[in-house]
């Protein structure tokens, strides 16, 4: 069930390097650990894409891209993953994850802003950057390991239902 699916939503590792964009990074990509479809390199990229996704930085993509081919996971499931913080999830993400890194440093709760101008925005940033970033890295190892737990465990009982199947056809044919 999980490659199958997998390969019928992912592009075709083929496809990608014929793209004009990607020849430069074309000996990079041969790699086929990048693309395979295993337990390992699957619960690896989602783990590594999401624990980008909750990071408060630019250009997620390219970060998890870079660390898929680091840590040699699927590159594309890894490059996917980070769209776990999109333009909708981003405000409460980043909200809940202020207010983590607020509580693990023992800060009281912020205060609502009443303006919004570059002044107040740069105050506010210098004071909330430390549990932000402390919550973003914190939410993002939790999450990473709980997605990495959960993709692992979900492909073990997806295999195990396969198994189970195939020995009752056998033993009924």
């Amino acid at each position: 069930m999980p490659r199958r699916t997998l390969r019928r939503f992912l592009p075709h590792p083929q496809d990608l390097l014929a793209r004009r964009s990607l020849r430069p990074l074309a000996k990079l990509l041969h790699d086929p650990n990048l693309f395979h479809l295993g337990r390992r390199p699957v619960a690896l990229a989602i783990a590594v894409g999401v624990f980008v996704g909750l990071q408060p930085v630019p250009m997620h993509m390219l970060i998890a891209a870079v660390a898929a081919l680091r840590l040699r996971c699927n590159l594309t499931l890894a490059v996917l993953s980070v769209w776990v913080s999109n333009p909708l999830t981003l405000p409460p993400i980043l909200y809940f994850e202020y207010l983590a890194g607020a509580r693990l440093l023992g800060m009281p709760a912020p205060a609502a802003v009443t303006q919004f101008d570059t002044d107040a925005l740069r105050a506010g940033l210098s004071a909330i950057w430390q549990p932000l970033l402390l919550g973003s890295i914190s939410s993002g190892l939790v999450l990473g390991a709980a997605c990495w737990v959960a993709t692992r465990v979900a492909w073990r009982v997806a295999v195990q239902i396969k198994w189970r199947a195939r020995r009752h056809r056998r033993a009924h044919s």
